[in-house]
C-alpha cells in the first residue's frame, strides 16, 4: 500500500516562484484525422530530398554514439554563409533553448526576499519585449525570477518611433535584456532595419532581435549583430526550412556573448540527426528558396481572398496572417472552422481575442480555408 499523505502535501517542496508560473502554451495538436492544420506556422512544403536522405542514412549504428558536442561542422557552415567565424555563432535545441539562455546569462534574478529593488539595479533584472508578442518570454522572464516589462506596440500593431518610446518612458533603455521578434509574432508585421537599429544603439543591455520569420521578410537585420557587441540575432531551422521535429536553432554575435551563452550550454545539446538534417538543409538552399516564394504567393492571394469576403487581413511578412474575421467573434470562428476541418488559432488575450492568426498552407489549403469561410 502507498503511504497516506495529506492533500497537496508534495506542493511544499515546489518553489513559489513555480507555483505562480503561467507556462507557456504551444499550439493544439490535432487530434482528429483530416484537419487542415493551419495554427502552428510550420512550413506546408517537405524538408529537401537530400536532406530525407542525408537522415536515413544517418539512422545507423552512430545512433549509439554523442554527437558532436559543439556543432562544430553546422558551425563551420553557418560562418561561411553569415560571413563570419564559427566562434560568433552557437546552435541550440530550437531557437527557444538560446533566448532561455539568454535570460540566465545576462540578467541578474530578483532576490525572492526583496519586495522592492533599488532603481539602479533594477535594470539588470529587467527583461522586456513588446507586446503583443512572442508569449515565451515573459515565461521565461517568470522561471528566472526576473522583471518582466510587456510594452504596448502600437495599434495597428507596427513599432512605435524612438520619439513615442522616449516620450511614454514605458520602454527601459536599460533593460538587461531586450526581446524584439522582428518581423513579430502573431501579427505578421515587419519591422524595417533603420527602426531596429536606432532602438539597438540607444539600448545600455543586451538585444536579441528574434528572426525566426525572417526568410518571409522583404528585409533582416543580421547586420546589426556584427555592428553593435550587444546585439544577438535568433534564428531557426523550424519555420522556414521544414525541421520542427528536428529542433536546430541557432544565435549570431560577438563571440563575447556567445562564449557566455556557450558555458550554459547544456553537453550535446543538438541531436546528431538534427545537425545532419540542418547541414544538409544549407547543402540544398535553392530548394528553400523556391518554396519561400511560393509561401509568399500564397500569403498573397489568401490575404486578397479574406479581404473580399469582410476580413481585415493585417499586412504580413511571415509565414502566417493576422485577420479579424467579420459577423462572428473570433472564438467562434475558430470553433466554425473546426467543424470544417480547418484548425487555426486563437489567443485568449484581452488585445488578441478579436483575431485569428492562419498559418500559410498550401495552396489547396488555402482554398479550401476560402471555401470553408464561404460556407461559414
Amino acid at each position: 500500500m502507498s503511504p497516506r499523505r495529506k492533500p497537496h502535501a508534495a506542493k511544499q517542496f515546489i518553489r513559489p516562484l513555480l507555483q505562480r508560473l503561467h507556462a507557456y502554451v504551444p499550439g493544439e495538436q490535432p487530434k482528429i484525422e483530416g484537419l487542415i492544420k493551419l495554427n502552428t506556422n510550420e512550413n506546408p512544403y517537405p524538408p529537401s530530398p537530400k536532406v530525407l536522405a542525408a537522415i536515413k542514412k544517418s539512422a545507423d549504428t552512430r545512433l549509439r554514439l554523442y554527437p558532436n558536442p559543439t556543432a562544430e561542422p553546422l558551425r563551420q557552415e553557418l560562418a561561411k554563409l553569415h560571413g563570419c567565424k564559427p566562434e560568433n555563432i552557437i546552435v541550440g535545441n530550437g531557437s527557444d533553448e538560446l533566448l532561455a539562455m539568454a535570460v540566465r546569462a545576462f540578467v541578474e534574478p530578483v532576490p525572492a526576499a526583496q519586495s522592492s529593488i533599488p532603481g539602479r539595479l533594477l535594470g539588470k533584472s529587467l527583461v522586456q519585449f513588446f507586446h503583443p508578442s512572442y508569449s515565451l518570454y515573459p515565461v521565461l522572464a517568470s522561471i528566472h525570477g526576473a522583471r518582466a516589462n510587456a510594452v504596448p506596440l502600437n495599434n495597428n500593431f507596427s513599432l512605435p518611433k524612438m520619439k513615442e518610446l522616449k516620450r511614454a518612458r514605458q520602454w527601459s533603455f536599460h533593460a538587461a535584456l531586450s526581446f524584439i521578434t522582428t518581423p513579430n509574432a502573431p501579427s505578421g508585421y515587419g519591422y524595417s532595419t533603420a527602426s531596429l537599429k536606432e532602438i539597438c544603439e540607444s539600448q545600455k543591455g543586451v538585444v536579441v532581435l528574434d528572426e525566426a520569420y525572417s526568410d518571409f521578410a522583404r528585409e533582416n537585420a543580421l547586420a546589426l549583430a556584427f555592428e553593435h557587441p550587444h546585439v544577438l540575432i535568433a534564428r531557426t531551422f523550424s519555420k522556414a526550412y521544414s525541421l520542427c521535429f528536428q529542433r536546430v536553432g541557432y544565435f549570431v554575435g560577438c563571440r563575447e556573448l556567445i562564449g557566455a551563452l556557450d558555458k550554459l550550454r547544456d553537453s550535446y545539446n543538438v541531436n546528431g540527426l538534427g545537425q545532419i538534417a540542418a547541414l544538409a538543409t544549407l547543402d540544398d538552399l535553392p530548394y528553400y528558396r523556391a518554396n519561400f516564394q511560393k509561401i509568399i504567393a500564397t500569403r498573397k492571394r489568401l490575404s486578397q481572398a479574406l479581404a473580399a469576403l469582410g476580413f481585415e487581413v493585417f499586412p504580413s511578412q511571415t509565414n502566417f496572417i493576422l485577420v479579424r474575421p467579420p459577423q462572428f467573434p473570433a472564438r467562434e470562428w475558430l470553433q466554425k472552422l473546426r467543424e470544417q476541418k480547418i484548425l487555426v488559432r486563437w489567443f485568449d488575450a484581452p488585445v488578441l481575442r478579436d483575431f485569428l492568426r492562419i498559418s500559410m498552407g498550401t495552396s489547396g489549403e488555402a482554398r479550401a480555408l476560402v471555401k470553408a469561410a464561404k460556407r461559414i
